[in-house]
């Protein structure tokens, strides 16, 4: 039942945002009692955190699908975005915002887990595309990595509308492997806008 509600919740949530939605409505859209929520979530902070953990867990899962794919770092990149597009798709406003604006010490648990697991992901993505001669060799890649997600957190944070920040999140990849690419680089992103 625990998992129900988390999965409930976390639709309700994406869907019409973390501070609208009440442990009234979820019990309402599953058929449950508010009680039979409280007996899992001491309070609704507690299910967001349940939530957003298992949200961070369900995208850990996604992007060592994509890694597994073996695909080259800039299609890679893409294939990331993509998934991060499918899986907010339902959101009208960003998560990041919304937790940031309602719910501010989550929000910064979530941020210390993003910020290292992307800066993880984006130092193997370009030690692999040097290698692969996509990316320039001089780059200084501790500069890129905070580059590259304080602009992603960024938008995330200050844009309300998901839409929006799907855009600005795609400009910002286009921006970010432009800076760093070689010429084969340019010519396999060229193929991926």
């Amino acid at each position: 039942m625990k998992d129900k509600i988390i999965t409930k919740a976390t639709d309700l949530f994406l869907k019409l945002g973390f501070k609208s939605v009440t442990m009234d409505d979820i019990a309402a859209e599953m058929g449950i009692s508010k009680k039979t929520i409280y007996k899992y979530f001491g309070n609704k902070e507690v299910l967001i955190e349940e939530t957003v953990e298992t949200m961070h867990q369900t995208i850990d899962v996604a992007i060592d699908n994509i890694l597994s794919q073996q695909y080259n770092p800039i299609r890679e990149n893409f294939e990331i975005r993509k998934m991060f597009k499918t899986l907010f798709q339902a959101a009208d406003t960003s998560p990041l915002y919304q937790l940031k604006k309602h719910y501010p010490e989550i929000h910064a648990k979530v941020m210390c887990k993003e910020m290292e697991d992307c800066s993880t992901f984006l130092r193997q993505n370009i030690l692999k595309g040097i290698a692969l001669g996509l990316y320039r060799e001089d780059l200084n890649i501790e500069t890129v990595t905070r580059f590259y997600y304080t602009l992603v957190f960024q938008v995330n944070e200050n844009t309300i509308s998901e839409k929006e920040t799907q855009e600005l999140e795609l400009a910002i990849l286009e921006y970010h492997t432009r800076a760093i690419a070689t010429e084969k680089g340019l010519a396999e992103l060229e193929k991926h806008l």
